[in-house]
């Protein structure tokens, strides 16, 4: 059976994008194989490559949302206040659990996400 276990993000700047993603978010892994930024968080690697082809701000970042599954979500909004983010949505509360969705240097969308409890105990059952 098939597992997703990365995906690739091409960059003008992939130098201060994987910065970027390392410092707020904490990767647990942060490594380089040949010309890609190789970043670990809880074994799902986000690479990083440079693209010449490419815009330097992503003209669609709704397209795809990176989540990222956060224990502290006020906490990494903090974090990410002390570096500047801009939200695209700040945190909200919705039925006890919390989200929040940003974007990087480059324009992606990055949601963070603190499941409630409840909601976690749920989706378990599913």
């Amino acid at each position: 059976m098939p597992k997703l276990d990365s995906i690739l993000l091409a960059s003008t700047n992939p130098e201060a994008l994987g910065a970027w993603y390392a410092e707020a978010l904490q990767a647990d892994e942060d490594s380089a194989a040949d010309q890609y930024r190789m970043l670990s968080f809880g074994g799902f690697y986000l690479i990083i490559d440079r693209r010449d082809d490419i815009a330097a701000a992503n003209p669609d970042p709704a397209r795809v949302i990176l989540n990222f599954d956060v224990a502290d979500a006020r906490q990494v909004a903090e974090r990410l206040d002390g570096m500047g983010v801009n939200w695209v949505s700040p945190i909200e509360d919705r039925g006890g659990s919390l989200f929040a969705t940003a974007t990087d240097p480059d324009g992606n969308y990055v949601q963070i996400v603190q499941l409630s409890e409840e909601d976690r105990a749920a989706m378990a059952q599913q």
